[in-house]
């Protein structure tokens, strides 16, 4: 639905309710659940800025204020042209490379808030993003969601992801012959 809609609709839940047989509360339920299921149109990018400890203290309190002033926006609110919906993110399990911001789902590691308004200045004026791993370029809301529901991109093997911080403990843990114990 978010891939052809822009997020979960009225009339979308009602399909899926129909096809899967299900209530239409159970499918809200779940919609309702999970924060990247959105329950209104969002933004042809969403930005996200990691505020949970650990990127807060790195400067994302910094990088969260900065964005949300040159957009014009608070939590959860899309820019008047429908470019970004801004969000403060929880955890992204990316702490290695604090601070850390998303662009539909895409790593933006080791930001400061020079960086980041540069990559807002870029979704802005029609220009390409490219994260710090993952993908060559940052895709649409809607083409993001699209792979997230299963169908093919044709990047499925542009990065593996990992970088230096992510395995430094595989590092450690082999250097000092630490073994799995099962």
């Amino acid at each position: 639905m978010q891939s052809v809609d822009g997020y979960v609709s009225p009339d979308g839940i009602a399909f899926c309710a129909k096809t899967v047989d299900l209530t239409s509360a159970e499918v809200s339920a779940v919609a309702t659940f999970y924060t990247q299921y959105k329950r209104r149109p969002n933004g042809e990018y969403q930005v996200g800025v990691c505020t949970t400890a650990l990127c807060a203290v790195m400067g994302g309190d910094e990088i969260w204020r900065q964005v949300s002033e040159k957009c014009g926006v608070g939590h959860d609110e899309t820019t008047g042209d429908g470019k970004i919906t801004l969000e403060r993110i929880e955890c992204n399990a990316a702490c290695d490379y604090a601070p850390v911001m998303m662009v539909n789902w895409e790593f933006f590691d080791n930001m400061t808030p020079d960086r980041a308004l540069r990559v807002v200045d870029d979704i802005l004026e029609g220009r390409d993003v490219k994260p710090t791993r993952g993908s060559s370029k940052v895709g649409t809301f809607k083409e993001t969601e699209r792979v997230l529901a299963g169908f093919e991109d044709g990047r499925a093997n542009e990065d593996q992801g990992l970088g230096d911080p992510t395995l430094a403990g595989l590092k450690i843990a082999r250097e000092q012959g630490w073994e799995e114990k099962r």
